[in-house]
């Protein structure tokens, strides 16, 4: 059996290492905890406002819109182009599907959402500065960019001018056969 005195000889009081361990987990803890506090206010003033967040997604009823005619609103504080379009506007897309002039080489049907070619859904944001586009200018019929003179076609794709990409098609999906909910 071991001699407590032998054992307090070998380890001058205070200096136990279950006792020992012990504190430096403590103020391990305690110093981690200090740095979750101080870095909480960091990490969450990176979070969207939110105003951004109520905007994140967006419905709209369309039955608003005539057919060849298009709306455009709001959605992450960009301007959302949605079009209805006519049967000669879709012939037009699908018929210069294969152009050599297209830059960002896209068909009509990767730009919209299947069954649903007359409904097409862009964001307003020339792909050259950011522009906003003017509808139904250039020389394809879609849309214009005055800024610098991109044109855009009947489905949003870059024809001609320094734009670099086709208008971007964001998330969306259809709630029903006259709503449509974007993000």
């Amino acid at each position: 059996m071991a001699d407590p005195a032998a054992n307090a000889a070998s380890h001058p009081a205070g200096d136990d290492p279950s006792r020992r361990d012990f504190i430096h987990i403590a103020a391990i803890t305690a110093a981690a905890g200090g740095v979750a506090a101080v870095a909480w206010p960091f990490i969450a003033q990176m979070n969207p406002s939110a105003d951004t967040l109520a905007l994140a997604s967006v419905e709209y009823d369309l039955t608003k819109i005539e057919p060849g005619l298009q709306v455009t609103i709001n959605w992450r504080g960009k301007p959302l182009f949605i079009r209805y379009r006519t049967p000669e506007q879709i012939a037009a897309a699908v018929k210069d599907d294969h152009s050599p002039s297209l830059k960002d080489p896209q068909t009509d049907a990767e730009r919209h959402k299947p069954g649903k070619a007359q409904w097409l859904v862009l964001v307003g944001s020339c792909t050259h500065l950011g522009c906003v586009p003017t509808v139904g200018g250039g020389d394809y019929g879609g849309w214009f960019c005055p800024c610098h003179g991109s044109h855009y076609d009947t489905s949003g794709r870059i024809r001609k001018g320094p734009a670099p990409k086709n208008l971007v098609v964001p998330e969306y999906a259809f709630l029903s056969d006259t709503k449509v909910k974007i993000g």
